[in-house]
């Protein structure tokens, strides 16, 4: 394989993402890299030069699919340079490196060196050498945020910011703290800088993520003497003057329940351009599991919260995340989930079986609790999720709100509400405006909506 630069083409590089939203910004960062360095991104069906496989550590399945993946790349083009990334290739190298075809190991750091450590591993490819090179380091002496700008153009409204990483919950069923180190965060002059180029680029919407996004701001305090909040740092996106483009809407991905703030709060109901939707990760309704889980809460504290937030702003959205099936979960345990989610009213519940990870404490826990077992609840669960979905849903009818559209297919346009719900419509609308829409019934997975008069 010739080097880059001397060849009448460009590379051809496809990628792969497995795994959270966090890891999809990161791979489109990767993406702006290779395409600023003359590189040409494929889809990862199509036969290409280097294959970047971004992985995903949370659940042994997930673990399972990158290992596939990879798999699939090396069979598509056995002279192609395969290149592993993400959780899975930092918590498990060695694994990795003994898979066919893996040629260079970057972990969740140092990926904005990719386009070097990938032209490295060619040269040592194009040199014969087959051994993996690998390059993660020690994810738990990271201190600084990796500020890479995601510069790939937009293709769709909706924009991802990642302005932390890490997490020191250390949850008995959780092994990204120990993929992720320790907690890091953007600065507010990063963020602001990375929001402008955002929205003068197109992106209608930011969402603002990172692994323990509620924890922002703390390790600038405690490295840096830096005061920084999750609240100053949207406050900063919603400040800024774009030249090209105007912010439509601010949302925030996933927050514990217990950092919630009165500014944050502040902003929520002040400012209309920021959306009404939290979501909060509830992983069980009962107060023994909890614990089992070394979640910093109660169900006491959550549903005062979920009062409180009700209160301070009454028509958001609340969505969740629940585990079931998590070890020493009884009968009458997941029956307490049952009625502790039904008593709070989600607007949204994702729900996960419980799934073994080797190398946390939960996967030494007695009383793992069966497959089918685990799928029954799940199914049981779902079906409880689903009628909350439509009561939901139900509740807007005959309401106008404010959608921002972004896609359409078959002469039907849809897009999202501050709330999160999904709005279908024939009229003829803007792709990446604003309109607003009455809502006239139930449709789909949403609603459907008419141009309000």
């Amino acid at each position: 394989m010739q080097m880059r630069n001397e060849s009448t083409a460009p590379y051809t590089v496809a990628f792969m993402t497995l795994g959270c939203k966090v890891n999809q910004y990161e791979t489109e960062t990767m993406e702006g890299l290779f395409l600023s360095a003359g590189y040409s991104v494929v889809p990862f069906t199509e036969k290409a030069d280097i294959y970047i496989v971004n992985t995903c550590s949370v659940t042994t399945l997930g673990e399972k699919k990158s290992r596939q993946i990879i798999r699939r790349a090396a069979r598509e083009n056995e002279d192609a340079l395969i290149c592993v990334t993400g959780c899975y290739a930092q918590l498990a190298p060695d694994t990795i490196a003994g898979i066919e075809g893996v040629g260079l190991i970057v972990g969740t750091q140092d990926r904005g060196r990719i386009v070097e450590l990938v032209e490295d591993a060619l040269r040592e490819k194009r040199g014969g050498e087959k051994k993996a090179v690998r390059d993660i380091g020690n994810i738990m002496e990271a201190q600084d945020f990796e500020d890479i700008p995601l510069m790939a153009p937009p293709t769709r409204t909706r924009a991802f910011l990642k302005i932390q990483e890490g997490c020191e919950n250390y949850c008995s069923y959780c092994i990204i703290p120990y993929t992720r180190g320790r907690l890091r965060s953007r600065t507010i002059e990063s963020v602001r800088c990375e929001a402008k180029k955002l929205i003068d680029a197109g992106f209608r919407e930011i969402v603002l993520t990172g692994i323990h996004l509620g924890a922002y701001g703390r390790d600038l305090k405690r490295y840096h003497d830096i005061d920084a909040t999750l609240a100053d740092a949207a406050r900063a996106v919603l400040s800024i003057e774009s030249e090209s483009g105007r912010l439509r809407r601010l949302r925030l991905s996933s927050l514990e329940s217990l950092e919630l703030s009165p500014e944050l709060f502040s902003l929520i109901r002040g400012d209309a351009r920021f959306a009404h939707h939290l979501h909060l990760p509830l992983q069980a309704g009962s107060d023994a599991i909890l614990h089992a889980m070394n979640r910093h809460y109660d169900t006491a504290s959550f549903a005062r919260l979920i009062e409180g937030v009700r209160r301070e702003v009454p028509d958001i959205a609340i969505s969740t995340d629940i585990i079931v099936g998590f070890p020493g979960e009884t009968d009458e345990l997941f029956q307490e989930t049952l009625d502790f989610a039904r008593a709070m009213k989600f607007s949204r519940i994702h729900v996960f079986p419980y799934s073994i990870r080797p190398g946390t404490p939960a996967a030494r826990m007695k009383n793992q609790i069966p497959a089918p077992v685990k799928k029954e609840r799940v199914h049981e669960l779902e079906a409880i999720a689903e009628e909350m979905a439509r009561d939901f849903h139900a509740q807007q009818i005959g309401k106008t709100l404010s959608v921002l559209f972004e896609t359409r297919e078959d002469g039907v346009s849809d897009g999202l509400t501050g709330t999160y719900v999904r709005v279908y419509t024939d009229d003829d609308v803007e792709l990446g405006e604003m309109a607003d829409m009455k809502i006239e019934r139930l449709y789909r997975d949403g609603v459907w909506g008419k141009i309000a008069k």
